[in-house]
């Protein structure tokens, strides 16, 4: 049997994070979108009521999170953190990299692509420079295909852990 549902990958505290983020849209923002739709129906005339459509369209914005959330939760894949190790990087690691042309160093946690937030020092597997340091080893060189050309990294650190 062929498992053709894509399999969400998070740390522990992304998987937190979701589910509570879906707590609080079933829990709190579910019920103010209603009280904003039961407010805008008691302005009458539908037809020019921008307060109605307004929370309707909020209304299916949250609805469609909540979906998302719910099916990323059921086909979530943890990442065990006690396997993570200084010797080669893996999905949860924390790499540090120097840039060799620049001379610029660069620490990155690489997660899984629903957690990436490059400004907060999080890239995704799926990125190209994420995808390029995935089972290296400290000392190596990494060369990323980026829009500017190659760029040459060399990984200075790994550690199990932000």
């Amino acid at each position: 049997m062929a498992n053709n549902v894509r399999q969400f990958k998070l740390t522990a505290e992304g998987l937190k994070q979701r589910e509570e983020e879906l707590e609080y849209l079933k829990s709190v923002k579910r019920r103010d979108i209603a009280d904003k739709i039961k407010v805008a129906l008691s302005f009458g005339d539908l037809s020019e009521n921008s307060e109605y459509d307004e929370a309707k369209n909020e209304q299916a914005q949250v609805e469609s999170r909540i979906l998302e959330l719910e099916t990323m939760l059921k086909n979530v894949e943890i990442i065990d953190e006690s396997e993570l190790s200084n010797d080669v990087v893996k999905i949860g690691s924390t790499v540090k990299l120097l840039d060799v042309e620049s001379n610029e160093e660069e620490e990155y946690q690489i997660v899984g692509s629903t957690e990436a937030d490059p400004l907060r020092g999080s890239i995704s597997d799926e990125c190209p420079v994420g995808r390029a340091v995935l089972g290296k080893h400290v000392d190596e060189l990494v060369d990323v295909e980026a829009p500017g050309g190659v760029l040459t990294y060399q990984i200075l650190e790994i550690s199990a852990s932000k």
